[in-house]
């Protein structure tokens, strides 16, 4: 089965091996027929700490880490 790969931009470095990225979606709402924004934010495994607050990068789906982390960082994305 694919792993679902998701592109963010990262909010928080502070933990170690650790990264917080903000992955934001738009869909039009079915009644309003309005584009609409939501966010989420995943917690993902950085393993050499090389990703810094506001870098885009993409993260893939993996077996968990830690009891929050199930994502792992792929790579940086090219704006």
């Amino acid at each position: 089965m694919p792993k679902r790969i998701l592109q963010g931009t990262v909010t928080s470095d502070k933990n170690e091996q650790t990264v917080t990225v903000l992955v934001e979606r738009r869909f039009t709402h079915p009644v309003m027929k309005k584009t609409v924004r939501s966010s989420k934010k995943y917690r993902a495994h950085d393993p050499l700490n090389t990703f810094k607050v506001g870098d885009t990068v993409r993260i893939e789906e993996c077996a968990p880490v830690s009891k929050s982390k199930r994502w792992r960082v792929v790579t940086e994305a090219s704006a």
